[in-house]
């Protein structure tokens, strides 16, 4: 079955933009986790606008299915990654002032640099998962930097969903398969929901977990927290 992994960044949005500490991040993780998540995703941010590095480091003891910390490996993600030891740490080529991810890796220019990251993280004994588009040359290049997955960007298909479902999963289609035959496990995430995930689900048999956050809280607020993730379990059965 495919993992669910909730992203809580949203719920830290909504508390940063009152102060103090409601809602509670840590206990919307400890929530999720009770309420069927099989992961917990984070993505701090240098200017912290969201979830915290405190967050991250609070949030270690707390996560008994599997912790992802996503985010640009400079300097102080490195080091918090390290400290941390999650189950999996997923690199994304954020800009600074970026609102949310909007592209993958290019690997071809960037395949040193990744490997490297990823040979400090994996020395650990972290699972390691490179954010990509559906380029097949990006694939074959994120597998030379020896990474144990890739995580699909999967903007492109949810806003092409609605007027063509079919076109707009053909690249995903192949960029699934070209992973799985050079060895590469595949992660999916950005802009899946209610509406898209059963059937990119079911089109992409090799999918190992998705990421999803802001959906999931969106929806969260119709329907309740427990619902919305059973909601989207179902979905991935």
């Amino acid at each position: 079955m495919t993992k669910l992994s909730v992203n809580i960044n949203k719920i830290a949005t909504l508390r940063n933009s009152r102060g103090g500490n409601v809602p509670d991040v840590l206990q919307a993780a400890v929530d999720c986790q009770r309420f069927g998540a099989q992961g917990i995703t984070v993505h701090p941010r240098p200017d912290e606008r969201h979830i915290r590095y405190s967050d991250v480091k609070n949030l270690k003891p707390l996560i008994i299915t599997e912790f992802n910390i996503e985010g640009n490996p400079v300097p102080k993600f490195i080091d918090l990654v390290l400290e941390i030891c999650p189950a999996q740490v997923t690199l994304v080529p954020d800009a600074h002032n970026q609102i949310t991810s909007n592209a993958g890796w290019d690997t071809k220019k960037h395949r040193i640099f990744l490997k490297n990251i990823i040979d400090i993280f994996k020395k650990q004994g972290i699972r390691t998962s490179v954010f990509v588009d559906t380029d097949l040359t990006n694939i074959c290049y994120a597998a030379e930097t020896e990474t144990n997955r890739i995580e699909l960007y999967t903007e492109p298909y949810a806003t092409n969903f609605a007027d063509d479902k079919e076109n707009a999963i053909k690249p995903f289609i192949a960029a699934a398969g070209k992973a799985e035959e050079l060895g590469l496990g595949i992660n999916a995430g950005h802009d899946l929901n209610l509406v898209n995930l059963k059937f990119f689900h079911a089109k992409i048999p090799q999918l190992l977990e998705v990421s999803i956050g802001h959906a999931i809280i969106s929806d969260a607020i119709y329907f309740g927290l427990e619902n919305t993730i059973q909601l989207y379990l179902k979905q991935l059965k």
